[in-house]
């Protein structure tokens, strides 16, 4: 098959979907626990490591500057390119699980707590190199319609965590310890073998929106399979045979985006000349274009749309981080606490793909500025972290809190794109998502984990009922409404560009 953006985007969206590990950490969690004789407040140092590497990738975005030399991502004068930073995740990924399968597998001995803390931002932090790579080369290549195709993107990475637990226990259901090395060579192995593929070439075409339509279809159907599965298997024990069966029909899902680009090469026809309706000649005549990280850093709608992604984002996460502790304090039963993290990914994904999705609608048809989305989803999650706080009602508010949180990975990047152009944005959209680790330590530790314990200090023992989280949900509500100032503030500042957008068509 012809090497083309098509054929890019499938080899993107295999890579997402086995590079989820670390939304997976409860899996192996008590195996790293008992194996390192670590108490709970250790294994929590450890995991805030995974939460930082996932989400601080600077590097990863410089490293993309360096070596991708022109606008269309062409090699530079490193040699391979973009591969590069695709070579950086897959050492990464390797190296950071290896080592933890060593020193859980008894391998090795007990290496000290900070050396496992590293290890583990290693294994986390090399997400950020491929998902780098996979955004910006789809916003490259689809400038007309980047939400979606962010979304899409973005949406396969937040399935990925229930692809990875359902491989898991189709083949070694019960080893934590052989997972880890599982997660060591797996997305080594798809990573290394399919980073070839990914490349930008962002041709003028008549027909991406069907195609991207079709890709958006099978993340849907997937979603949607995913999370029938995820009930049954809460219900009922599947034999092996079950999960081999449901696995296996999961792989194919999983590799029918192949048919779409399939498809485009049947149907191919000719690009079209650029034109002045193009996004990026629109963004270049309306913006002071192609800004780096320090130009960037030095306006106000980066801060506004940093700020407004630390309310949104922090918050957010403080909730997944949290959600066994509120279940327990508000008599949800454990199969139903089971049951909502492992539906996060499902809402999560409905959240990164709508998102981009939505706002690419709107912004085609109206000349809506993406921005507003945020404050639609802000006001939202304000909704939602009512409801947690003043009802004890998780089923309901564990949905609205994942879609909205989801929502920021699709159109964050997007935006950040937009606003201060495409060559630099892998610099740029990753130092604004430090907004998640900074927020979730604000919101885990100082809000819920400091409240919490003074609840659990006055009832001597453990915090039962509604009144253990109100007080740090009425909060979140409270900065989430903060939050929507900010980002009405971004919208208002930037309508008159997106508007330009729908005028220049």
């Amino acid at each position: 098959m012809e090497r083309s953006k098509w054929l890019s985007t499938v080899a993107s969206i295999w890579i997402q979907c086995s590079s989820g590990a670390s939304y997976t950490f409860g899996i192996y969690s008590a195996a790293l626990k008992s194996s390192q004789g670590y108490d709970q407040s250790t294994l929590d140092t450890v995991s805030v490591f995974k939460d930082i590497g996932a989400n601080i990738g600077v590097l990863s975005g410089l490293l993309y500057d360096a070596v991708t030399g022109h606008e269309d991502g062409s090699s530079s004068c490193f040699g391979s390119g973009l591969s590069l930073v695709y070579i950086a995740g897959a050492v990464q990924f390797f190296a950071g699980y290896f080592l933890m399968w060593l020193s859980v597998a008894g391998v090795i001995d007990r290496p000290h707590v900070w050396v496992m803390c590293l290890f583990m931002f290693m294994a986390a932090h090399a997400l950020t190199f491929v998902n780098t790579g996979n955004v910006v080369v789809a916003v490259r290549n689809f400038p007309d319609y980047s939400g979606t195709s962010v979304g899409i993107i973005k949406g396969f990475l937040g399935l990925s965590g229930a692809i990875l637990i359902q491989i898991y226990h189709t083949l070694i259901d019960g080893k934590p310890a052989s997972y880890l090395l599982m997660l060591a060579v797996f997305p080594t192995l798809v990573t290394l073998t399919l980073m070839s593929f990914v490349h930008a070439d962002p041709s003028n075409t008549s027909n991406d929106k069907p195609h991207l339509n079709r890709f958006s279809l099978i993340a849907i159907i997937i979603a949607t399979y995913l999370m029938i599965i995820i009930i049954l298997q809460i219900i009922f024990t599947f034999p092996l045979w079950a999960h081999i069966a449901t696995t296996t029909i999961l792989l194919i899902m999983v590799l029918s985006p192949l048919q779409v680009a399939h498809t485009t090469q049947k149907n191919k026809q000719l690009p079209l000349p650029p034109s002045t309706t193009d996004p990026l000649i629109i963004t270049s005549k309306t913006q002071e274009i192609e800004m780096n990280l320090l130009q960037a850093t030095g306006t106000l709608n980066f801060w506004l749309l940093f700020i407004a992604m630390v309310c949104v984002l922090g918050s957010g996460l403080a909730t997944i981080n949290n959600i066994t502790q509120i279940g327990e304090s508000l008599d949800y039963s454990t199969v139903e606490i089971n049951a909502m993290v492992s539906l996060w990914s499902i809402w999560n994904f409905l959240g990164r793909f709508g998102g981009g999705y939505v706002s690419d609608l709107f912004l085609l048809r109206y000349g809506g500025g993406r921005p507003l989305f945020i404050c639609f989803t802000q006001l939202a999650m304000v909704v939602g972290h009512l409801i947690i706080g003043l009802s004890g009602n998780l089923y309901i508010g564990s949905v609205i809190v994942g879609i909205c949180y989801g929502s920021q990975w699709s159109l964050m990047p997007t935006i950040t794109s937009e606003i201060f152009g495409v060559k630099h944005m892998g610099t740029i959209f990753n130092t604004i998502a430090a907004a998640n680790p900074i927020g979730s330590y604000i919101f885990s530790v100082q809000v819920i984990g400091r409240i919490y314990d003074k609840e659990v200090q006055a009832n001597e023992v453990s915090c039962h009922g509604l009144h253990c989280f109100m007080l740090s949900y009425l909060i979140f509500a409270a900065v989430s409404a903060f939050g929507v100032l900010f980002s009405f503030v971004l919208f208002l500042r930037t309508r008159g560009f997106y508007a330009s957008i729908l005028q220049r068509r």
